[in-house]
């Protein structure tokens, strides 16, 4: 088994570990000429972005040859997924594959211009992470299927949903607007951190550029959390518990 997944603050590399298999980080299939996966089951793990999939990830449906009897996806989310399963749906049968399973786990929304991080953290006991991930490892285990309908009503909402995500909320310039405080250190962890490649780090400072994934891992990961947005809902930082800084590194470098 295969699982493709992309994180930023850690959630789906730790949903990706406990499922199993091999893990391969999206970001860096991304940076190949071309992309072959073939195996008996190949699975997606992706946080969920208002209810799409994040851009690159999408961009990875575009670009990957995926050869599997059993294809799934996995969202993680905050505060809902809306609708995720149909996009998932859509993404693989423009590419020629049959979603065999989707499903999604509740966990922390790292969405910071909305959500205060230190009250999503204090909602994890009530979110029941471990029993939600219980549950979907058990159903890839036994290759359970699920059904997803897409009426013509769910078309034209995801068509919205994917042009606001451009013009707004996913704006590959979003990090043009980041600013560094003087606690910087140009430590370099902000670039190494971005799956995207979209931050240079200098002597004389960071320098954001115009392709931006906004997934935020580069102020949440920040040592010196030095990095900030004009609109942000808290001052905490959040990294998933079981997943270092090096594992993010080592996911997105």
């Amino acid at each position: 088994m295969m699982i493709c997944y992309f994180t930023a603050s850690g959630n789906c590399l730790y949903v990706a570990r406990r499922i199993g298999g091999n893990l391969l980080s999206i970001p860096q299939l991304m940076r190949q000429d071309a992309i072959e996966i073939e195996d008996d089951a190949v699975g997606v793990v992706c946080p969920c972005y208002n209810c799409e999939m994040p851009m690159m990830v999408r961009e990875f449906m575009r670009k990957a040859h995926i050869q599997a009897e059993y294809f799934f996806f996995i969202y993680t989310y905050g505060a809902g997924f809306g609708e995720a399963y149909a996009h998932a749906k859509l993404a693989a049968e423009e590419e020629g594959l049959t979603l065999s399973y989707v499903n999604a786990i509740q966990m922390v929304d790292n969405f910071i211009p909305y959500f205060d991080m230190q009250e999503q953290i204090d909602t994890l006991p009530k979110k029941n992470v471990e029993g939600q991930l219980e549950a979907v490892c058990a159903d890839i285990d036994a290759r359970k299927t699920t059904d997803v309908e897409i009426t013509d009503a769910t078309r034209a909402q995801m068509a919205m949903y994917r042009k606001r995500l451009a013009d707004v909320w996913l704006k590959k310039d979003t990090a043009l607007s980041y600013t560094v405080n003087d606690s910087c250190i140009r430590c370099g962890i902000c670039a190494k951190v971005c799956p995207a490649n979209n931050i240079t780090v200098t002597p004389d400072g960071v320098r954001f550029s115009d392709h931006c994934e906004v997934c935020y891992a580069c102020l949440h990961n920040c040592p010196k959390h030095a990095i900030h947005m004009p609109l942000e809902a808290g001052t905490t930082q959040f990294r998933n518990e079981h997943v270092t800084l090096n594992d993010i590194v080592e996911a997105n470098q």
